[in-house]
C-alpha cells in the first residue's frame, strides 16, 4: 500500500513487486502533486533498501516531495520518508545519520495522529530503529505491535508480513521457536499471495533457521533460485545464501 492508505496502481505494483522501482516511479502522473511526489520518493528509498544504491536519486526526490508538503499529515509522511532513508543509509554504512532517523520519525509522530493509515508504518519503522540502532528490543516489540494493529485496521497486508516477520525474529531470539515459526509463515503466506517477488527470498530464509531437515534446505534453495532471479537482490541476503 502507498502512503495515505492508497494502493498503488497495478502496473506500479507489478513493477516494484519485481524489484523495478525507478521504472515504477517514472508511472506516476500528478506532476506537483504531493502524494505522487512522495510515493516517487518512496520508491526510491525502497530501492536503496533493497539495492544499497541510488542514494542521491532518493534524496531529491525525498527534497523535492517535503517542499511539495503543505499539511501536517503531508509533512508527517514526508518525516516518515526522511527517517527510513537515513536509517537505511546507517545500516549500510554509507554514513552515520541515526540522529537525523530517530528525529524525522519523532517529528513524524507528532505530525500523524495516531488513527492515521501511515501511523502503522511509522510504529514499524521506530521497531526498526529501537532494535537495530538502539539495541531495545523490547521497545521494538511494542512498537511493531502498534504497526501490526495499525497495518491490519487498514488492510495493509503488506506492512502486516513485514510486522510479522520482525516480531517473529525477536521470538526467535528469545528461544520461542513455535512463536518464530508461526510468524515466519505467516509472512511468507502473505508474501506470496501478494506476489510481492522481491520480498520472498528473505521470507524463505528466515522460515528456513526454524525448521527441520529437509524442510530447511528445501526453504532455502528456493530463496537462492528467486535471489539469482531477481538479479541477486536484496544485496543483504547474499551472505545468507
Amino acid at each position: 500500500m502507498a502512503p495515505g492508505g492508497r494502493p498503488d496502481p497495478p502496473a506500479v505494483w507489478r513493477l516494484r513487486s519485481r524489484g523495478c522501482w525507478t521504472e515504477a516511479a517514472a508511472l506516476l502522473n500528478g506532476e506537483g502533486s504531493p502524494h505522487t511526489a512522495l510515493r516517487r520518493a518512496a520508491l526510491l528509498i525502497e530501492r536503496c533498501v533493497f539495492t544499497g544504491e541510488g542514494w542521491a536519486e532518493a534524496e531529491d526526490a525525498l527534497r523535492s516531495a517535503e517542499a511539495l508538503a503543505g499539511t501536517d499529515e503531508e509533512r508527517g509522511r514526508a518525516a516518515c520518508e526522511r527517517g527510513q532513508l537515513a536509517y537505511t543509509a546507517t545500516m549500510f554504512g554509507v554514513r552515520d545519520r541515526s540522529d537525523e532517523a530517530h528525529s524525522a520519525l519523532g517529528r513524524g509522530a507528532a505530525l500523524l495522529a495516531p488513527g492515521a493509515a501511515d501511523r502503522a508504518l511509522l510504529d514499524f519503522r521506530r521497531g526498526m530503529l529501537a532494535e537495530n540502532l538502539s539495541g531495545d528490543p523490547a521497545g521494538a516489540r511494542l512498537a511493531y505491535r502498534r504497526a501490526h494493529a495499525g497495518a491490519t485496521a487498514h488492510g495493509d497486508r503488506l506492512l502486516a508480513s513485514a510486522t510479522w516477520r520482525q516480531l517473529a525474529g525477536l521470538a526467535l531470539r528469545d528461544g520461542e521457536l513455535a512463536e518464530a515459526r508461526y510468524g515466519f509463515t505467516e509472512s511468507l503466506r502473505i508474501r506470496e499471495e501478494l506476489g510481492y517477488l522481491i520480498g520472498t527470498p528473505p521470507a524463505l530464509v528466515s522460515l528456513a533457521e526454524v525448521e527441520s531437515e529437509p524442510e530447511a534446505s528445501r526453504l532455502r534453495a528456493e530463496a537462492t533460485r528467486l535471489f539469482r532471479l531477481l538479479g541477486g537482490l536484496p544485496v543483504w541476503l547474499r551472505d545468507a545464501l
